[in-house]
């Protein structure tokens, strides 16, 4: 067994052993992934799939860099919200003008 595979391991064994002690049904559906199954809130029967994974990095050599990466979602994230606020905006505008032209 590699490094990767007992860091992987390790972490997998330590989140079960939370999911089980917060009496959450675990099941094994991979060497790296965990499915749990859960009840939406309509009643439908859904599953939460967890996948662990350590990655090697880029093509060119390059490490990976979980922090680089979350900061990248992060300002993904924020621009996303930012032209939902434009969007949003522009509607009520609209929407404002529309109702000022009925008049």
């Amino acid at each position: 067994m590699t490094t990767k595979e007992k860091l992987r391991n390790h972490y997998m064994e330590s989140v079960r052993t939370l999911l089980e002690s917060m009496k959450e049904e675990v099941l094994v559906t991979g060497s790296n992934e965990f499915a749990i199954p859960c009840v939406d809130e309509d009643g439908n029967d859904q599953f939460l799939v967890l996948t662990f994974k350590i990655p090697k990095g880029s093509r060119d050599g390059e490490a990976y860099d979980g922090y680089s990466v979350a900061e990248d979602y992060k300002m993904k994230q924020k621009k996303k919200a930012e032209k939902e606020k434009e969007k949003k905006a522009k509607t009520e505008k609209e929407k404002k003008k529309k109702g000022e032209k009925a008049e």
